[in-house]
Parts: C-alpha cells; sequence; structure tokens
C-alpha cells in the first residue's frame, strides 16, 4: 500500500457525535494530566524532596510526552483508524522511523541523563574543548551557555556517547599547566625560584598542593619548563593563567632571563659561488 491509498483510506470514516464527545474527554483528559504533572508532581512532590530544577524539567516532559502518546492512540481509536490499517502501513511506518532515528537517539540519551544524574543544570561542562553552563536539559537536547554568553543547542546523545567533562563533580582543586621556554645558557635554578615565585605570587594558585616546576626537554631554540599549579577558580582560570604570565615575564625582564625565539643558521657549502662581480664604475 503506497502513501497516496493509505492517506485515502484514514480520511474516510464517520464520525457520531459519540466519537465528538470521546474526543472532547481524551483531550480534557490530557490537559488534566499535563496540570497535574506540572503542579502536583513538581511543586508538592520533586520540590519538598529537594529535587534538582534538571531532573525536574526533564521528569515533566518525560511524562506529558507520555501523555501525548497515549492521547493520540485513544484519538485513532476513536475515528475507527483500525490496527489492520495501521499494520497494512509497515513499510511507511518504518520508513518514518529510520528518519527519526536520530530523534529518537536523543530521547533515549535525554532519559539516561535523567536517570543518572551525570549532569544537572547549573554544571559546568566541557564538549569538544568548549566550556559551558547548563542552562537547561530536555528530552531531545539541552541548553548550554558559553562562557561569551553565547547560548548552545547540543544533542542529548552527543553529552551521553561523546567525552564530556562536568568540571562541577570535582570536590577539589585541579591541577593547570603553563608552558615556559627560556634561551639556551639561562641560570636553571633562577628559573625554578622565578617561576615559583610567579604562582606564588597569585591569589587563585592554592598552597596546598603547593605548585612545583618540571624542566621538560630541550627544544630545537629552548629549554622548555612547566609550572604547575592548582587552583579551584575553573571558570576564570584562563584569566589566572594570564596573570601568571605577565608576572613570569616581569620576573624574567628583571633578572635577565631571556625567553628565546626561533632561530636557524644557514650554512653554505661553496660561499664563492655567491660572491658577485663589482660592476665598473661610471666613468
Amino acid at each position: 500500500m503506497d502513501l497516496r491509498e493509505l492517506l485515502q483510506q484514514v480520511l474516510i470514516f464517520n464520525v457520531t457525535i459519540e466519537d465528538l464527545l470521546g474526543l472532547a474527554l481524551v483531550l480534557m483528559a490530557a490537559k488534566a494530566l499535563k496540570w497535574l504533572i506540572n503542579g502536583v508532581l513538581l511543586e508538592k512532590f520533586f520540590v519538598s524532596r529537594g529535587v534538582d530544577e534538571g531532573r525536574r524539567v526533564a521528569v515533566r516532559q518525560f511524562l506529558i510526552y507520555i501523555v501525548y502518546i497515549a492521547a493520540v492512540f485513544m484519538i485513532l481509536q476513536i475515528l475507527g483508524i483500525s490496527s489492520m490499517l495501521l499494520a497494512s502501513s509497515a513499510a511507511l511506518l518504518v520508513g518514518i522511523g529510520l528518519g527519526l532515528q536520530e530523534m529518537f537517539k536523543d530521547l533515549t540519551s535525554g532519559i539516561i541523563i535523567l536517570i543518572e544524574g551525570t549532569i544537572k543544570v547549573g554544571d559546568v561542562v566541557e564538549v569538544d574543548g568548549l566550556v559551558a553552563f547548563v542552562r537547561k536539559i530536555g528530552l531531545r537536547i539541552s541548553v548550554v551557555e558559553t562562557r561569551d554568553r553565547v547560548t548552545i543547542l547540543i544533542p542529548n546523545s552527543k553529552l551521553v556517547v561523546d567525552k564530556v567533562i562536568n568540571w562541577s563533580h570535582l570536590d577539589t582543586a585541579t591541577r593547570f599547566i603553563i608552558k615556559v621556554g627560556v634561551a639556551y645558557g639561562s641560570d636553571l635554578e633562577l628559573v625554578v625560584k622565578l617561576l615559583l615565585q610567579a604562582a606564588k605570587e597569585h591569589p587563585k594558585v592554592l598552597t596546598t598542593p603547593s605548585p612545583s616546576v618540571q624542566f621538560r626537554n630541550f627544544g630545537d631554540s629552548s629549554l622548555d619548563f612547566e609550572l604547575l599549579f592548582f587552583s579551584d577558580d575553573f571558570i576564570r582560570i584562563e584569566f589566572v593563567k594570564s596573570e601568571i604570565r605577565m608576572t613570569i615575564d616581569r620576573l624574567f625582564r628583571q633578572n635577565s632571563v631571556q625567553i628565546p625565539f626561533p632561530q636557524r643558521d644557514l650554512w653554505l657549502k661553496n660561499p664563492e659561488a655567491l660572491k658577485m662581480e663589482k660592476p665598473d664604475s661610471i666613468a
């Protein structure tokens, strides 16, 4: 059965007064259930038990979707659309299902987030290197806001399948790294001392665990160091790093420690070939 024949059979039916009353009752019942879910369930049940906003919103949307789906099936029965007709359109339903595959994937992911509670409204998450605040968690998509105050819609499947860092789950401070290169011939002990001083001068750097410095590598043009420090101010950590870098630059200048730039030496096998004859002087 093709789509045209299916629509013709669906549109051919008789509606009685009893059917209209049934439709009205279904719609009224759906509206009443929605009111109960929004009012009694959320305000009296969840709020009194301290359930967070993210779970309240997700549960509300999930239950409302169930009410809508049940209402649609009841309306189909009232209108006399038989199960045989629906069964004969299996190929069409399969095609629709394939087209909605991603949507169902997002819905399933939304339920998983709801049950596990791994991400909640107000959390700070990092997805694909993007740090953002979770503003809303729906069944299909979640709304996040970046530090630039840009609102982004993220499918829930991405929050379940992809690598996501939830910085709000951290009960302790996090370690951060600043990479610094100094010129060959620098006093390494002085470099370590100045890097530690730069970290300790910043109020957002924790004293416990204390900052540390590692000499990482002999680079092509520099001696490579890493300054490691702990901080609990993840939201402003890029500003903290910037301020520490400026302190490092100031201390290096005061103590004549040079930060190198890449240099290359060019050696010629036959320098005589580049000598040019001087032009005859003009009489």
